[in-house]
């Protein structure tokens, strides 16, 4: 099913499957496709954004479970605090996927790693639906789950058009000035490979 996606400027993305159908404004995609379901969005559409730091979010911090937050908080753990759970497979897999919802929940749709070498972290990165991308060294900053608390310059992801990947995020802001002012904590829906894989409550 063609499911049309907008936002409160006009602006809007056709889905069908995994791919971007067709893109421009809602009454000219509600025309060419009348038969397609629409979700109208508040704020703005953008193609999602880049988290630069994937390594140091993923296989060198832990993201505790919220039955764990008494004892362990719920900010991701890192160094020293790191070092004194004992870590296997699975709760290093559990901690990622985690990790990766919370960086859906920020409007990420892609992460800068290099080789991930945690095979359980590498495995919940490929079934999450964000994409990975390759980096070269450190990217420096401050790892975040919103890009824009990193201390870099923000990045996004290519401009969606027709027959690109169907991954965008929406944020509750007027423009991307208010974007940059208040962060992606402002995210209200994440779509990645065609599915929305969050969406706020």
């Amino acid at each position: 099913m063609l499911t049309i996606h907008a936002d409160s400027r006009g602006r809007a993305l056709a889905v069908q499957g995994a791919w971007i159908a067709d893109a421009g404004q809602l009454a000219d995609l509600v025309a060419l496709h009348p038969r397609a379901r629409v979700r109208e969005w508040p704020g703005i559409l953008t193609p999602g954004l880049i988290n630069l730091h994937g390594n140091e979010l993923l296989e060198e911090a832990y993201h505790p479970d919220p039955r764990e937050a008494d004892e362990l908080g719920t900010e991701p753990l890192t160094g020293a605090a790191l070092a004194a759970l004992p870590m296997d497979d699975a709760r290093w897999a559990a901690s990622a996927r985690r990790g990766l919802q919370r960086m859906l929940a920020h409007g990420t749709v892609r992460v800068a790693c290099e080789e991930l070498r945690n095979r359980a972290v590498r495995d919940a990165v490929h079934r999450s639906g964000v994409a990975p991308m390759g980096r070269i060294g450190r990217p420096g900053g401050t790892p975040a789950l919103d890009p824009y608390g990193s201390g870099l310059p923000v990045e996004f992801a290519a401009p969606r058009e027709r027959h690109s990947s169907a991954r965008f995020a929406v944020f509750e802001v007027r423009d991307e000035a208010e974007l940059a002012e208040r962060g992606a904590g402002t995210c209200v829906a994440t779509v990645a490979e065609g599915r929305l894989v969050y969406r706020r409550r």
